[in-house]
């Protein structure tokens, strides 16, 4: 099985939206107080970076 620039776009996509939705929910469940925003504004910052990811395959 070979990776060519397209297949290892789309699993640095996959990997940022996991990790994104993980930040997400430790800011929504685990921490109630202002480092929960935190956690929150950075996993919408990799949802950010994913969705360049994804518009970059094919392009690149």
């Amino acid at each position: 099985m070979s990776m060519n620039k397209n297949t290892v776009l789309a699993w640095a996509t996959f990997i940022m939206i996991l990790v994104g939705l993980a930040l997400i929910a430790l800011g929504a469940f685990r921490y109630d107080d202002v480092a929960g925003w935190g956690f929150a504004s950075v996993g919408i910052g990799f949802f950010a970076i994913a969705w360049v990811f994804n518009a970059l395959k094919g392009r690149v």
